[in-house]
C-alpha cells in the first residue's frame, strides 16, 4: 500500500487542460440543467454584481478524484475564469463525510451553471477511486499486498474509459485492461488472452498459448486456463510446456458453472459453493502446479470479484497473486452537492446549509 498512501498524501502532479476533452457543447449549457441556465439569465438581468461562494461537500469519507477534471472545466468554460478565486484539495486526498472539498467564489453568472455538472465529475471519480481504494485495501488484509487490474472495459459506455482508468488509479490499481484507462496517467494498457482466442484454436489452450508466445515474445506469457471448465488439467497442461517460460495462469470461471475438478472428485462436495472461481478450487490449483515443480506460476482470478469476495478470499488466505475486477469498482456511491453559502462574504444559505471552512484547501492559480 505505500505507493497508494503517496497517492492519498497529495504527492501526485496535477493534471492540466491539456489532459482533458471536453465536449464543446458545455459551453451551451447543453449538459446543465436548464434551472440553472435560467437562473445565469435571471442573474445577469437583476443580480449581476453579487459575488457567491459555492462550496462542494459529499456525505461518506472516500478518496477523492476528480478536482483537477473541474478545476479545468471551470478555467475553460466559466465566464472570465482568471476573476474566480478557487480553492481545492487534490486527486487522492481522504476526505470526511461532510467536509468541503472545493470552493470557487465570484460572480454567480459567470460559474453557477456549471454546478451540477462538477457534482457529477466528483461523484464518479471518487466513488471509482474510493472503491478500488477500499478494494485493494481487501486485497492486502493477509500481509502480502495483492496486484489489482481494473478490467472495466465492458461494464460501462467506453467513453467513460480514460476517466474511470485515472481514478482507479488514483486509489491504487496497478494495471488496466486498456490504453485509454492509461491515458490521463501516461501509460499503456496491458493483458494476456481472452476466450476468444482460444476458441479460434478450437479449445486447444497449449497452440493458443504457443500463438500467443511467437507474436507478442516480450509480454510475461500468462495463460487463460478455464475455457474447458478445466482449470487445474489446463494450467498444467500448458505449465509442462512452457516451463519457466510460463509466467501465470488466470482463471475465470462463470459463477454457474462448476468445475471439472470437482466433477472428478465428488467426495469433495457439499461443504461449500463449488461454483465459479471458489476458495477450494484455487487451493487445490496451487497445490497441483506446486506438487510438480511448478511453484514459479502466477494465479490470477477474475470474475465477479468485488472487496466482499477479495475479502473472504484473504482472509482464508488463498493462494491468489493477482485481482482482476470490474463491474463492482465503477458502482456510484458518493454523491456531491454544491451550495451557495455566502453572498458578498456574508453567510447566506439554504436552511440547514452553512459555510464550513476548511484549512487542508489549497488556493489554485
Amino acid at each position: 500500500m505505500k505507493e497508494i498512501e503517496l497517492k492519498l498524501q497529495g504527492k501526485i502532479k496535477r493534471l492540466t487542460n491539456h489532459t482533458f476533452k471536453f465536449d464543446e457543447r458545455v459551453k451551451d449549457g447543453w449538459f446543465s440543467a436548464v434551472y440553472f441556465l435560467k437562473t445565469r439569465e435571471i442573474v445577469k438581468k437583476h443580480r449581476k454584481d453579487n459575488i457567491v461562494t459555492m462550496q462542494f461537500f459529499q456525505k461518506s469519507s472516500g478518496v477523492l478524484c476528480g478536482t483537477d477534471e473541474v478545476i479545468a472545466l471551470i478555467k475553460t468554460f466559466a465566464d472570465n475564469p482568471e476573476e474566480l478565486e478557487i480553492y481545492s484539495l487534490k486527486d487522492g486526498d481522504k476526505i470526511n463525510p461532510f467536509e468541503t472539498v472545493l470552493t470557487i467564489t465570484g460572480p454567480y453568472q459567470n460559474f453557477g451553471y456549471l454546478e451540477g455538472i462538477i457534482d457529477g465529475i466528483l461523484a464518479r471519480r471518487t466513488s471509482v477511486s474510493t472503491n478500488v481504494y477500499n478494494l485493494v485495501k481487501a486485497a492486502g488484509i493477509s500481509g502480502t499486498q495483492k496486484h489489482v487490474i481494473f478490467m472495466g472495459d465492458r461494464d460501462d459506455h467506453y467513453i467513460t474509459q480514460a476517466g474511470d482508468g485515472y481514478a482507479a488509479y488514483i486509489g491504487g490499481a496497478t494495471a488496466q485492461a486498456t490504453h485509454a484507462m492509461n491515458e490521463w496517467w501516461g501509460k499503456k494498457g496491458i493483458g494476456t488472452m481472452p476466450h476468444a482466442l482460444i476458441q479460434l484454436f478450437n479449445g486447444d489452450i497449449v497452440e493458443a498459448t504457443k500463438a500467443y508466445r511467437e507474436t507478442f515474445p516480450e509480454d510475461d506469457l500468462i495463460a487463460l486456463v478455464d475455457y474447458n471448465n478445466d482449470a487445474i488439467t489446463d494450467s498444467l497442461k500448458v505449465a509442462r510446456e512452457f516451463g519457466e517460460e510460463l509466467k501465470g495462469v488466470r482463471v475465470d470461471t462463470s459463477r454457474t458453472m462448476i468445475d471439472q475438478y470437482f466433477l472428478r472428485n465428488q467426495h469433495l462436495l457439499g461443504t461449500f459453493d463449488p461454483r465459479g472461481v471458489n476458495a477450494e478450487l484455487i487451493f487445490a490449483l496451487r497445490k497441483a502446479l506446486d506438487d510438480e515443480g511448478f511453484n514459479h506460476v502466477k494465479i490470477v482470478v477474475s470474475g465477479g470479484f468485488n472487496e466482499t469476495r477479495i475479502l473472504e478470499f484473504e482472509e482464508q488466505g488463498v493462494p491468489v497473486d493477482m485481482y482482476g475486477v470490474g463491474s463492482s469498482l465503477l458502482k456510484i456511491n458518493l454523491g456531491f452537492t454544491g451550495d451557495n453559502v455566502l453572498i458578498n462574504g456574508k453567510h447566506e444559505a439554504k436552511a440547514g446549509r452553512r459555510y464550513r471552512p476548511n484549512p487542508r484547501l489549497e488556493k489554485v492559480d
